[in-house]
């Protein structure tokens, strides 16, 4: 009974597996490269207001402003929103803002009830933009001088309402490199961004790095009060565009954009916690099934065949080859160095101590506590989309 329970299990992951590297396959090939679109020409770019909040980011966001604020393009304003630093974030946008007109600050002193820190400050910021585009990104996101351009050129010639910009992401040693890596790989099974440009799709996408719309389809699917209580708020922004009709389109931003993560496991343990539970809407039924499928198909495979014989084992060697293939082609196309697949089994299990720790965090706190502020469960779970 259990060789037969071991044999039909070993097949499952067979067949998710090759099916996961046809989905991966074709659709990464199928994303396209921002650093080989065309820019918008510079008399017929739109203006762009991009909108950054920062909240305690002294340590980098000064060479991340001077990279916003070194965007080509003369319809380009940046409104920085500084939620309520106790660091000395403030003073150092004010200071940059005194040498460049591009430049606008807006200091949050108290956060009103029913919204998070960070939407209610791109909220701010976002009203008071005047660009025709808005691109919402974070305060330690580092661009190429003609990122924006050529982003903007691709909306626009694409008729789009909004467009997402993978960024490459830098993190220090090898099992941080890993995780990101395994975490993109479980990112794009669970979004397929491939599909956000098919209207007939629910697939959506959003991340915070770089996400840019059209100012009249912002206001027109609520802005960030719709989302007032998402900590998960970019894919949110995503969902809210293609729920309301609107086209949209993801593309590989590596080679323009980057940006620093987490710099330790810790770290990264802490910092998802805001958002781990809130990805998989507050289900505890979808955590226990999503920790069941990395138990059963990314870590029982690399103990199994090691355990089992005849063509149970053969079906486990070739389920660890298929994972050790996906793990080396989407390794490669991060940049990331394939003999960190190695590592494979601990960064699944470090994703299910991630989920595991948002989610019992958020159950027993009654809450999640983000940036120095306590935001009630209740109110978490009331924001639905």
């Amino acid at each position: 009974m259990i060789e037969s329970v071991l044999f039909w299990l070993a097949a499952a992951a067979v067949a998710a597996f090759a099916a996961a590297l046809v989905e991966l396959g074709r659709g990464g090939r199928s994303l396209r490269q921002l650093h080989l679109l065309p820019a918008a020409d510079a008399r017929s770019m739109p203006s762009v207001s991009i909108v950054v909040a920062a909240r305690n980011e002294e340590r980098g966001i000064e060479p991340a402003l001077r990279s916003v604020l070194g965007q080509q393009g003369e319809g380009i304003e940046v409104v920085a929103v500084d939620d309520r630093s106790e660091d000395g974030t403030g003073a150092i946008l004010d200071g940059m803002a005194a040498h460049n007109p591009r430049l606008r600050v807006i200091h949050i002193a108290e956060l009103p009830a029913g919204w998070l820190g960070k939407n209610h400050a791109l909220w701010l910021g976002a009203r008071a933009a005047r660009g025709e585009l808005l691109l919402f990104t974070d305060a330690d996101v580092v661009m190429k001088p003609d990122t924006v351009a050529r982003a903007a050129g691709h909306l626009h010639r694409e008729g789009l309402d909004h467009l997402t910009v993978a960024p490459r992401v830098i993190m220090p040693g090898a099992l941080l490199q890993a995780f990101g890596v395994f975490f993109t790989v479980m990112f794009s099974l669970f979004t397929r961004p491939w599909k956000a440009r098919d209207p007939r799709s629910r697939a959506h996408v959003g991340i915070g790095a770089f996400n840019l719309l059209r100012a009249d389809t912002y206001r027109r699917i609520g802005t960030h009060q719709a989302i007032a209580m998402r900590p998960d708020d970019d894919m949110k922004l995503g969902k809210l565009v293609k729920k309301n009709g609107g086209a949209q389109d993801f593309v590989i931003g590596a080679e323009q954009i980057s940006v620093e993560w987490y710099h330790s496991v810790r770290e990264a343990v802490r910092g998802l916690r805001k958002n781990g539970f809130a990805g998989v809407d507050y289900r505890i039924s979808t955590v226990i099934a999503a920790t069941a499928v990395q138990l059963l198909f990314f870590m029982w495979p690399l103990v199994a065949v090691w355990m089992t014989d005849g063509w149970t084992r053969v079906l486990y060697a070739v389920a660890v080859g298929m994972l050790l293939l996906m793990y080396a082609g989407s390794a490669a196309a991060q940049g990331s160095p394939v003999w960190h697949a190695v590592l494979f089994p601990l960064a699944s299990a470090m994703l299910v101590v991630i989920i595991w720790n948002a989610t019992l965090y958020a159950l027993v706190n009654r809450g999640i506590e983000w940036r120095g502020t306590h935001y009630p469960l209740d109110e978490l779970r009331a924001n639905r989309v």
